[in-house]
C-alpha cells in the first residue's frame, strides 16, 4: 500500500495567512510565531507534503504559484471543517434552539453575516427568527434575544449601535417636491415613522402616507418606483437610493439607538453565545 504524507493543519493555517496577508512576516504576526518558524514550516510543506513549489516571489511580495492556489481552495475547506468538528465535540451543550426577534430592516442589514458566522461555529443550534416592529416586540415574553430600536436617552438592555435617520428617493426622481409630500413608511405602530411624521409636522411640511408594509423590500421596491419618499436608517440606504436632507426642505432626523435585550428566564450557554455574535456584528 503507497504511503501518503498527512498535512498538519497548523502547515495549512500559516499557508492561507501567507496567501491572506501577502508575505512571511505578516503572516508570522497573524498566526504568532516568529518569520523564521514560517519559514520552515513552508519548506516542510513544499519539499515533504506536496512536493511542489507553492510560491513566487516578487521582492517582499509573495504570491501563489499555480499548485498553490489548487491547495489554498482546499486548505480553507480543510481548516473550515476542522472548527467545525472541534466546535461540535468539545462544546457538546451547544446544542438546542435560540428564538430572536429584530425588526424587518436589521434581518436585511445585519443578520446575514452574524447568522452566518453563529453556525459555522455552533452548526447544531436551529434560530428561529421573529421579524415584527419594535413596539410589538417588547409586548412578547417567549423571544430569547430581542433586538430593538429606542431613542437615545431611553435606552434598555445593551447598546449596539447609535445611528441616524435619513430621507431617502431613488435617484432620478423628486416625489419629495410633490406637496403634499408622499411617504413609504412601516406600519403605524413604527418608531421611526413617528419620528418622520413628528418632524414634517414639527416644520408644517405637508404629507401623506402614501404606501404602508412591514416588509423594508416592498418599502424599497416602491421608492425604487420613484413614487415616495421613505426615512430609514443611513445604514440601510442602498447607492442606487439619494440621501435628502435640509437643503432639500427636509428635517433633520434624530439618533436612534439600538439595544440588545435578553429574556433572563430563558438564558443559557447557547442564547449568550449567540448574544455575543450579535453585539459583535452590529459593532462591525
Amino acid at each position: 500500500m503507497a504511503f501518503h504524507p498527512s498535512i498538519d493543519t497548523e502547515l495549512l493555517r500559516s499557508f492561507v495567512a501567507i496567501a491572506d496577508t501577502g508575505g512571511f512576516t505578516r503572516a508570522a504576526e497573524t498566526v504568532n510565531r516568529t518569520q523564521s518558524a514560517v519559514s520552515m514550516q513552508m519548506k516542510r510543506l513544499e519539499e515533504d507534503v506536496v512536493q511542489r513549489p507553492l510560491f513566487e516571489r516578487d521582492g517582499r511580495q509573495v504570491r501563489l504559484t499555480p499548485e498553490g492556489q489548487v491547495l489554498l481552495g482546499y486548505a480553507r475547506r480543510i481548516l473550515k471543517l476542522h472548527g467545525e468538528v472541534l466546535n461540535t465535540l468539545r462544546e457538546p451543550h451547544m446544542v438546542g434552539a435560540v428564538r430572536i426577534g429584530t425588526p424587518d430592516d436589521y434581518v436585511m442589514r445585519f443578520l446575514p453575516e452574524i447568522l452566518s458566522r453563529f453556525a459555522q461555529a455552533y452548526p447544531l443550534v436551529q434560530v428561529e427568527v421573529h421579524c415584527e416592529p419594535s413596539g410589538q416586540l417588547l409586548l412578547r415574553q417567549d423571544l430569547d434575544l430581542t433586538i430593538v430600536t429606542r431613542q437615545p436617552g431611553k435606552e434598555i438592555g445593551q447598546l449596539l449601535r447609535q445611528e441616524r435617520f435619513a430621507w431617502a428617493v431613488a435617484q432620478g426622481f423628486c416625489p419629495h417636491e410633490q406637496n403634499p409630500m408622499p411617504l413609504a413608511m412601516f406600519n403605524a405602530d413604527c418608531f421611526c415613522r413617528e419620528w418622520a411624521c413628528n418632524a414634517l409636522d414639527a416644520m408644517s411640511r405637508p404629507y401623506r402616507i402614501a404606501y404602508t408594509s412591514p416588509s423594508l423590500s416592498a418599502i424599497f421596491a416602491v421608492v425604487r418606483a420613484g413614487l415616495a419618499v421613505t426615512a430609514q436608517l443611513q445604514s440601510l440606504i442602498t447607492p442606487d437610493l439619494r440621501i435628502l436632507g435640509e437643503a432639500e426642505g427636509l428635517p433633520l432626523l434624530p439618533l436612534t439607538s439600538i439595544v440588545l435585550l435578553r429574556n433572563e428566564s430563558s438564558q443559557s450557554p447557547v442564547t449568550e453565545c449567540l448574544a455575543e455574535h450579535i453585539v459583535e456584528g452590529f459593532r462591525l
